[in-house]
């Protein structure tokens, strides 16, 4: 049997895989954890990760799956609580002060980058769109606005020019797991160093829905590449048009980058499929008709991608 929590008391919000990694860590660390909120998963959604609410359950923690961030039952919940500390672990609602106010100590959240920069929604996948090549984790401190809070604590981690955004979501998971056994002590004994986050020099990005996986032929052969890992299996996918019909580009290599291209969108080459862009040239390595089943290599009925007119370019 396990000994009982020691640490301060917590209420945790937390959803997804580095929610319930950092949910393990918080119980390890001896945190006295009074309360876990997280979603109920959504039926339209893959969940291709752990169930926080399970993890709760085999601890036998109270769970509590509100119907949103301003629920008054929940606030009232906190307020009955009174916990030293709340923490956010890609828990998808921002928190209002009625609940930030409830935590006698402070309310902290980890986020998927090294803010201020790509503070908001969908940090990682926003990374990997943007070819950034260096990403990370911070620990801050929150605020009724998004992401603006006192930082606390950070840790960098690479990402790979091909790294697609499952792998760096694993990847960051077990960086915000590291950094959490080495920063909650510090918050414990009431030691912690906070610097202001310099709104200035950051950035804010929105989240990201489906349509957004649209392709833009147009640009670059490096950027198309960067679309499709940003959001191939199992977010929503990268996709084009042919005869009506949504294309799937869940897999793609960059051929040449820098070459301009007059034709966008047409296959330069059928074995292996290679396609042009407005800049260099990309390999399909493995795409899907809607509703048909997934491929690798060369798509037999295809013999040019059809482009909309009012196809939007990727931010």
């Amino acid at each position: 049997m396990a000994p009982p929590p020691s640490g301060p008391t917590v209420v945790v919000f937390a959803y997804s895989l580095v929610g319930y990694e950092a949910l393990a860590v918080t119980l390890d660390a001896g945190w006295d954890v009074r309360l876990v909120v997280t979603h109920e998963d959504s039926p339209g959604e893959t969940i291709w990760f752990p169930s926080v609410a399970e993890l709760a359950r085999e601890r036998s923690l109270p769970v509590a799956t509100p119907i949103g961030a301003k629920d008054p039952a929940l606030a009232a919940e906190l307020r009955r609580i009174s916990p030293d500390f709340l923490l956010s672990f890609y828990f998808r609602w921002m928190l209002p002060a009625t609940i930030l106010s409830t935590a006698r100590r402070g309310a902290f959240n980890l986020h998927g980058s090294l803010l201020p920069d790509y503070r908001g929604k969908a940090s990682i996948h926003w990374q990997i769109l943007r070819g950034e090549s260096r990403g990370g984790v911070t620990l801050h401190r929150m605020v009724e606005r998004a992401d603006a809070g006192g930082i606390v604590a950070q840790k960098t981690l690479a990402i790979g020019s091909d790294e697609e955004a499952l792998e760096v979501t694993r990847r960051v998971a077990r960086v915000g797991a590291e950094l959490l056994r080495e920063t909650l002590p510090l918050l414990a004994a009431g030691t912690i160093e906070e610097r202001p986050m310099d709104l200035v020099s950051g950035f804010y990005l929105g989240g990201r829905k489906p349509e957004d996986g649209r392709i833009d032929w147009t640009r670059s052969a490096r950027e198309v590449h960067n679309l499709v890992r940003a959001v191939t299996h199992p977010f929503p996918g990268a996709f084009t048009t042919f005869e009506g019909q949504k294309l799937f580009v869940w897999k793609s290599r960059v051929v040449e980058e820098e070459t301009p291209m007059p034709l966008p969108g047409r296959i330069i080459n059928r074995s292996p499929l290679v396609v042009s862009c407005g800049r260099g040239a990309l390999e399909i390595v493995a795409s899907q008709i809607e509703g048909g089943v997934e491929t690798s290599g060369v798509a037999p009925a295809i013999d040019q991608f059809q482009l909309e007119d009012s196809c939007p370019r990727q931010a």
